[in-house]
Formats: structure tokens, sequence, C-alpha cells
């Protein structure tokens, strides 16, 4: 049995019959008047009224028996105009019979050709006129979701588009207004809603249309402005989405494509296009090591490097279960038996050679580090075992084997550091501009900020206190931090490693940095705990309000690539790093602290 809202399709679809047949109807009146020299006496004369009100009846049959009624198209949709345009012509060839093949009527013979001419402008005018009139506008059932549109540019174009064409009979999200704030796009109307204003207009739109979503259809968004349009919403109590970026989108914006904000708009990250010409160059058929494989940039640039296919791919690492995690994501499988596998610590250099010796790498990834900025604090020999001495254990073992390619592996707390994870980090940029100057093979750093989603990151710490149900804690309400994301660092290290000249600080473009307590609301935003509570513990030693990417004095130049700069560092020498003799913490600090903020760059 039909539904109530089908019966109401099919009597509009009957309407529009009816409207089509009359508007026939009218074109032979027409037409006789324009055949007449606009007599209306003579072109509304008994034959021709016969004869109008027969097309007119020709014209209802015919949407009848070929489907205008009973194969609905979008109101003046190619689909439509072209069934209209069909019928016309039957019934204009119908019209032409009526007048040469029978004596029923006499009128003009030009009249049957002028007809369906004059009706299909009718029809297709009429139509025009409705969709520019009604397109966009839908009533909202009680499921429906009223949502003002933000952005008039193509992204909102096609998203008015496709929710205007939802026909869902319920939960629709149904567009009620639209902004934008380009001042040139003012008073312009898109799919039958006009630009009311920019955002600062969202008050008045919400008390006129009762909206309770704003839906970003702005892909090129700046992140600055993405979390001022949040925070708007926020003000407005309104649920926000967003539409992802254009390259991420498989077809023309939808509805479905929509989604709630998530940490990686907030940071606003540029899609990576890597020149994957130069970085095959690098790995290709090349015998490749990677410390550290097991950790979350090391393994993540595992799986980048597998994509172009080196002769052989080495894991090293000292935790065994985390070359079994990151083997079993590369292959699948992980009987840790293919041979790929090298469970060594870098502070064993005996150990370390012998890998090396056995494997022979051309190219080499160093990745392996101490990376957790309070705690080092606290054990300072612990950073200078694993961070310094590590990196020369690895970077002579690398050198004793003719290594063609070193990529070091840094932080941006190397710049200008303050703390002991900064120091330590910032001796082994320094050891590798020195392996660089004085040994064969090329030899870079790559220097990059905080990486969303690593192992414990503060992603991570933030999500298991919210599950906990909180307190999240951050340290200052003003303390922010570069943040990447684990593909998109590593993607850029291959970038940089390829492109990187002999001894140079490749430091990566982190865009703009984001305050610590913006990510803890999002991510409270998101678990839909708006109970959590953020407390603030205070700075940490060593810690900054603030990262840098570049040191004071550092000269920053081009690397070719429009999201990699280099630097140049002062080198040190493995001969004065084996002589410091260090066995104790707080000398150790003293060291690095020394070694790490002097020095100028040799040329």
């Amino acid at each position: 049995m039909s539904t109530r809202p089908e019966r109401r399709d099919v009597a509009v679809r009957i309407g529009w019959t009816l409207v089509d047949a009359l508007i026939v109807s009218l074109s032979v009146l027409a037409a006789a008047w324009i055949r007449f020299d606009m007599d209306a006496r003579i072109a509304t004369a008994p034959d021709i009224l016969s004869y109008s009100s027969a097309a007119g009846l020709l014209q209802f049959f015919a949407g009848l028996t070929l489907g205008l009624v009973h194969h609905p198209h979008r109101r003046g949709s190619f689909e439509e105009t072209a069934q209209v345009a069909r019928t016309t012509l039957i019934v204009g060839v119908a019209l032409v019979g009526l007048r040469f093949f029978t004596d029923w009527f006499s009128i003009p013979r030009s009249l049957p050709f002028i007809v369906p001419v004059i009706a299909l402008v009718g029809m297709f005018a009429l139509r025009f006129i409705v969709r520019s009139y009604r397109w966009g506008r839908r009533d909202i059932g009680d499921t429906d979701t009223a949502v003002v549109v933000y952005g008039a540019g193509e992204g909102g174009r096609q998203l008015l588009r496709a929710l205007t064409r939802d026909a869902s009979p319920n939960g629709r999200l149904v567009p009620v207004a639209l902004l934008d704030d380009d001042p040139r796009k003012r008073r312009m109307l898109i799919e039958g809603h006009r630009v009311s204003g920019g955002a600062d207009r969202l008050a008045d739109v919400i008390e006129r249309t009762d909206a309770t979503t704003l839906a970003v259809a702005m892909p090129s968004l700046s992140a600055d402005r993405l979390r001022e349009i949040r925070t708007l919403a926020r003000i407005h109590g309104l649920d926000l989405l967003v539409l992802p970026p254009v390259g991420r989108l498989l077809g023309p914006a939808s509805g479905a494509d929509l989604r709630q904000l998530n940490l990686e708009d907030l940071l606003g990250r540029q899609q990576i296009t890597m020149d994957a010409a130069t970085i095959s160059d690098t790995i290709t058929g090349k015998r490749v090591l990677v410390t550290g494989a097991g950790g979350s940039i090391g393994s993540e640039l595992v799986r980048q490097i597998a994509k172009f296919s080196p002769a052989k791919l080495v894991l090293l690492d000292r935790d065994e279960s985390a070359l079994h995690a990151t083997q079993m994501s590369l292959t699948g499988r992980a009987l840790l038996d293919d041979g790929t596998l090298a469970l060594c610590d870098i502070r064993d250099s005996a150990a370390l050679q012998r890998v090396f010796e056995a494997e022979r790498p051309e190219v080499v990834f160093h990745a392996a580090a101490l990376k957790h900025l309070t705690l080092l604090e606290q054990f300072p020999l612990e950073a200078w075992q694993s961070n310094v001495l590590g990196t020369a254990n690895v970077l002579t073992a690398a050198e004793a084997v003719g290594v063609e390619k070193f990529v070091n592996i840094s932080t941006d707390k190397a710049a200008s550091p303050t703390c002991v994870l900064g120091y330590s980090k910032r001796l082994a940029e320094r050891l590798t501009a020195e392996f660089a100057e004085h040994h064969r093979g090329t030899y870079v750093s790559v220097r990059f900020g905080n990486v969303l989603g690593s192992r414990g990151s503060v992603i991570t710490a933030f999500t298991a206190q919210i599950e906990r149900g909180g307190p999240v804690t951050v340290t200052h309400p003003d303390v922010e931090r570069y943040f990447m994301l684990i593909p998109e660092a590593s993607q850029l290290v291959l970038q940089a490693s390829a492109i990187g000249a002999n001894g140079d600080v490749m430091v990566l473009d982190m865009g703009e940095p984001v305050k610590i307590l913006d990510v803890a609301n999002t991510l409270i935003d998101l678990s839909e705990k708006p109970d959590i509570e953020v407390v603030f513990t205070g700075m940490r030693p060593g810690e900054k309000l603030s990262e840098e990417l570049f040191a004071n004095g550092e000269t920053i130049t081009s690397a070719g690539h429009a999201l990699i700069n280099r630097v140049a560092v002062p080198r040190i020498s493995l001969q004065e790093i084996a002589d410091a003799g260090i066995e104790q913490p707080e000398p150790a600090r003293e060291w690095m602290l020394e070694k790490a903020t002097t020095g100028r760059v040799l040329t």
C-alpha cells in the first residue's frame, strides 16, 4: 500500500501533467494570435479553440501514458526536461496529423509546427522559475536537522546541492541558511539560499531558523579560523560538522562526507605531495636499515619505505614486542624468522657493529632515542647513553660499512635547547654534521616537533585521562606546541632524506603551533563527556611555553620543497664525545648543556 508521502508525490506529478496540458492549449492560442497579426478575435475562432482543447487533451494523456507521472524526476533536471521534450514532440506529430489527415479543424497549416516550440519554451520556463524559487527550500520534519552552511564556495555549492537532493524519509540534514565571510558574496543566491552575511550573523540566523547544526563547507579554511568557528559554535550551542579537504573526497561533496571536528582539522595540516621519483632513487633496490623500528615514527617509516621496494628492509630495535608488532603491520605475519629483524640495543656498540657487518645497509634511518622530557630531566645519564653515545655508535657502525645515506631523526627541542632531551638531540645533530664533514656518504638530520598519536604522546595521555573520567592535566593555559601526523612526518622525513645536502639539518614545516589546552578541549568534545575537568599543574623543569624550530643565529635556506627548509649546525668530534668519560647523571647534564649551547658553524 502506498504511503501518504508517495500518494502526495503522485498527486503533484499529475498536477504538473495538467499544467503541461494547459500550456499546450494556450500555446495553440498564442501561435494563432501571432499568425493572425495579434488579432485576438480571429485567434479565438471556434475551430482554433477546438484544436486548442484537443492539443491539451493529447498532452495530458501522453503525459499519463509516457511516464511523466510514473517516472518522477527532480524538477527542472535534464532527465525531466528530456522526458517533457519527448512527450511534446509526440504530441506535435499528432497535431500535424490532425491538421493534414483529417478535416476536423480549419486552421492555418503553420499552427501544428509552431505550437510545440511555444509549448516547450513555456514548460521549460515554468520549471526554471519554480526550480529557482523552490530549489534548496525544504520542509523540516520532526527527525530532520536544521543546518547553517558556512562557505559559499565550490564546497558549499556541492554540499547544498547534495543536502537538497537527499530523499531520505527522515533524519535528513536540511540547509536553512548560508553564510560566508567574503563580502563579495553577500546577497548572492546559491541553490535557493541567499548568503546572509558572515559568521558574525550567526546569532541572527539561529534566531530566524532555529538551526541546531553548523556545517563548515570550506575545506581550505585555516586552522586558526576553524578554531574560532568552533568557539563560535560552542557559544551558540551548535553541533559542528566539517567537510574534509577536497583531496580526500572521492567525488563531489555530499552530506555523508560531513563529520565531527577532529584533531587533524584543528591542526590544519596540509596534504603532503611527495616527489616519488627522488625518493625512489634513494631507496628502491637499496638495502635499508631503520633503528627504533618498533617506535611510532620508526614503524611508520618502515611502512612508508616498504612502498618503494628496497632490496632489503632491516628493522632494528631493542624491544622484541615492538618489532613483532611492526612486522605484523607490515606483512600481516610475524613469525620473526625472515631475517629482517635485528634485536639490538644501540648502546651496545659491539652488537651494533655485528648487525651492520652482516646486513651492510646502504641507507640508514636512525629513529631510536629516548624522548620523554620529564623522565630525562630526572635521569640525564640515560639521555647521554642513548641519544648521544647511542647515536655515535650508529654513526660509527654505518660509516664502517660505507653507508651511502644516513638520516638522523631529531626534534624541535634541539633548537635553542633548555632541557636534557634537547641537549642530547642537539649533540646528535652535531655528531651527524661531523660525520658529514669527514666521512664518505651523505649524513643529514631531520628536525620536527610533536607527532600526534605517537606512543606516549600527550594525545595518548589525554585520552587515557578522559576514559578514566578526568581530570585532564595541562601544565599551563598558554603552552603551545607544533604537531604533525605520523604519516605526514614520515613522508616528509623520506622527502628530506632524498633532497638533503651533506651535513644539513632539514627542518620540516610544522605549520602554526597549537595550544595544548585547545587539544585537550577538542578531545573532551570528541569524547562526548562535557563534564571532564581540565586542571593546570604548572610548568615542569626544562619546558618552554612555546617550542622553536630554529635556533638563534641559524641561517635558514630553502631545501627545494615547500614544506622543508635547511640549516647548518656546529660540528662536534667523535673524539670529544669519547673523551668526556661521563659516568654520573649531573656531570652528564652539565656537559650536554655546555656543548649543546656553544659552538659555531664551521664552513
